[in-house]
């Protein structure tokens, strides 16, 4: 499991670092299997998603987590931030996906951490959607 505390610095120090503000940070119920850290930037705002249980990062578009009016349950988008990227980089204690990275093919054997009840079951096309998901 990651700590969630190191998370949440990791990302406040890496939003202030860019110039970001680290406007809201999303911790789900059941699902999804990831927190969401919403970076403000004067122009754009992104997500830094981390995976609960594997210590991943990635950027994508901020998902919100209620359920109104509705909540979208399909695959993150990943996008590039290459300074933020870099800056997520430097903390040894995380890897940084990038968007190539995530959506590549996914192979159960390079991901051994995943139930392979739930791989069989939601069968993830890509990386992200097995990495970043909403399986119950």
């Amino acid at each position: 499991m990651v700590d969630l505390r190191a998370v949440r610095r990791v990302c406040f120090e890496s939003a202030r670092f860019t110039g970001g503000t680290l406007a809201d940070f999303r911790i789900p119920g059941a699902t999804p299997n990831f927190w969401q850290a919403v970076v403000e930037y004067r122009d754009r705002t992104v997500a830094v998603v981390a995976a609960q249980d594997l210590p991943v990062l990635a950027i994508a578009r901020p998902r919100s987590f209620d359920f109104t009016p509705t909540r979208d349950w399909s695959p993150l988008e990943f996008v590039d931030e290459p300074e933020l990227s870099a800056v997520l980089a430097g903390y040894a204690e995380f890897r940084v996906l990038a968007p190539a990275d995530l959506e590549r093919s996914f192979v159960a054997a390079e991901w051994p951490h995943l139930l392979p009840a739930d791989v069989a079951h939601w069968k993830p096309v890509t990386v992200g959607e097995a990495l970043f998901n909403y399986w119950d």
